[in-house]
């Protein structure tokens, strides 16, 4: 890594280093924003595991060359580096057992005397017309309200599940809880 002495490299050194196959400007990145991008990605995932598993695969693309760096007028590395590490985490929540990864985490998280939020909503069903009321829910409706409800997904994540824009995501939720409110009044 040709670096002037005494000075630190610029990311775009770092990342240019990188590309010719240099590890110790590989491990200086990683250092550099590993900590920042686990961070960031735990506000999108409570799975503390994936998050590290989402990590380890984003640097692993950058090592690999699968993921280079073009240095842009701003020199924003930080946002290349997010937009691979939040692609990375969609495609990780998509696969399979993201759902089982959610509910095992959800029930370590839960109070043993407490009841939960879906037993609470069982008996808001066995007394009210709540199952009738969701029955009566357009599938577009009930299924935002699933990702964004039962499953706990932002608006962001639910609207990659569903494969609409989040706006969609936003209205359906709202014209959802509207219906909802109206036929349990």
């Amino acid at each position: 890594m040709t670096v002037p002495p005494g000075k630190p490299p610029t990311d775009a050194e770092l990342l240019a280093s990188v590309g010719a196959g240099d590890r110790s400007a590989f491990e200086l990145f990683y250092r550099r924003y590993a900590g920042w991008l686990r961070l960031r990605l735990r506000y999108r995932c409570a799975d503390p595991s994936l998050v590290d598993d989402v990590v380890q695969e984003t640097f692993l693309a950058i090592w690999r060359g699968s993921a280079n760096y073009r240095e842009q007028p701003t020199g924003d590395v930080a946002g290349w580096l997010w937009r691979i590490g939040s692609r990375r985490l969609v495609d990780a929540l998509r696969g399979h057992g993201a759902r089982e990864r959610l509910a095992r985490l959800l029930t370590r998280y839960r109070f043993r005397d407490a009841p939960s939020a879906e037993e609470q909503v069982l008996l808001a069903v066995e007394h009210g017309d709540l199952a009738g009321a969701l029955d009566r829910l357009s599938p577009e409706l009930r299924a935002v309200l699933q990702a964004t409800v039962l499953d706990g997904l932002s608006t962001g994540e639910a609207a990659v599940l569903l494969g609409i824009p989040a706006g969609t995501v936003k209205t359906r939720a709202m014209r959802a809880r509207r219906q909802l409110r109206q036929e349990l009044a």
